[in-house]
C-alpha cells in the first residue's frame, strides 16, 4: 500500500532541490504535487522550472500542478493554495521549502537583502501556512513541514552569516508557536534540516563544483520527509529533526546511496551533533 496515495502536498520552492527531492519521494506513493515556486523560464546558471519538476513529478507516479508563485507576493500565495485546493479537491501537506540563502557577513547585507531574505523566509512561509491552514483543518493527517534548523545556537554552523540564521530561526519558531496554537486542530508542524551540506544547483552556485565532495544528495532530505509526514499529526508534532537522524531511527544503516559522486564520507560538513529523530523523548 502506498501511504500517501490520493494525498495532496503544496511544495514551495519545489522546482529543484530539496523541495523537488521530498515531491519525487512522495510521488512515488502516487500523491498529487503542486510544484509552487518563482522559476517558469529556464536558467543556465540554475537548471530546473515549474515545468521540468512536474514533468519528473508526474514520471515518477503522482499527478502534478506547476503553479508560478512568487512567495514575496500576497495574492500569488493565496492564488496556489486556492488553484491546488481546485485541483486536487483539499489539502494535506504543506512543505516550506523555499528559502532566499545569504552567506555573508553582516558588514556586507544591506538593507535590500536583509529585506528579501525576511519576505522569504519569514513573511513567506507565515502566510502560505495561514491560508493554508482552513483546507488542513478537514485533512485526515494533516502536517507542515518546514525546512528549518535546530535552535541550538551552541551548534550552529551559520553563526557567521547573522541576517540569514535569524531568518531561518523564525521558521523554527514558528514551527513551535504554529503547534502550540494548531495542535487541538491535528495539524502536526515539524522542522527538518540536513546534518550535512546538499548538493543542489543553488549550493553549487555559491560553493562551486568543489562543493560537492562534502555533500549528500537532496534524496537523504526527500526520504526523511516521507518518514516525519507518515507519522501521526496528532502525537507528532512540535519536533526538530536531522535527516540522517529520522532514517536511523526508521532502520536505515546505509547511507552510502545519498552520497555525491566523488564525496568524501570523512569529510562531510557535520550541522549538528544532535537531535530527536521519530523517537519520542
Amino acid at each position: 500500500m502506498k501511504l500517501f496515495a490520493g494525498k495532496t502536498v503544496l511544495v514551495t520552492g519545489g522546482s529543484r532541490g530539496i523541495g523537488l527531492a521530498i515531491a519525487l519521494r512522495l510521488a512515488r506513493d502516487g500523491a498529487n504535487i503542486a510544484i509552487a515556486a518563482k522559476t517558469s523560464k529556464p536558467n543556465a546558471k540554475l537548471p530546473g522550472t515549474i515545468y521540468t519538476a512536474a514533468a519528473e513529478v508526474d514520471a515518477a507516479g503522482g499527478n502534478a500542478l506547476p503553479i508560478q508563485m512568487d512567495l514575496r507576493n500576497e495574492d500569488e500565495i493565496a492564488a496556489a493554495v486556492a488553484q491546488t485546493v481546485e485541483r486536487f479537491g483539499g489539502l494535506d501537506i504543506l512543505i516550506n521549502n523555499a528559502g532566499a540563502m545569504w552567506r555573508e557577513p553582516t558588514l556586507e547585507t544591506t538593507a535590500k537583502r536583509f529585506d528579501l531574505l525576511n519576505a522569504v523566509n519569514v513573511r513567506g512561509p507565515f502566510l502560505i501556512t495561514q491560508k493554508s491552514i482552513p483546507y488542513l483543518r478537514r485533512a485526515s493527517n494533516p502536517h507542515v513541514l518546514m525546512i528549518a534548523p535546530i535552535p541550538e545556537l551552541p551548534h550552529i554552523s551559520q553563526t557567521e552569516f547573522p541576517a540569514y540564521l535569524i531568518s531561518k530561526y523564525s521558521m523554527s519558531l514558528f514551527t513551535l508557536a504554529f503547534a502550540n496554537e494548531f495542535r487541538a486542530d491535528g495539524i502536526a508542524f515539524n522542522a527538518l534540516w540536513p546534518r550535512t551540506a546538499i548538493w543542489t544547483a543553488a549550493g553549487a552556485a555559491i560553493r562551486g563544483e568543489e562543493g560537492r565532495r562534502y555533500a549528500r544528495k537532496a534524496s537523504v532530505m526527500g526520504d526523511a520527509a516521507w518518514h516525519i509526514l507518515a507519522q501521526d499529526s496528532r502525537s507528532f508534532t512540535g519536533r526538530f529533526t536531522l535527516d540522517d537522524d529520522v532514517l536511523r531511527d526508521a532502520g536505515v544503516t546505509d547511507f552510502s546511496p545519498y552520497m555525491e559522486e566523488g564525496s568524501d564520507a570523512a569529510k562531510l560538513r557535520l550541522s549538528l551533533p544532535v537531535t530527536h529523530g521519530l523517537r519520542r523523548e
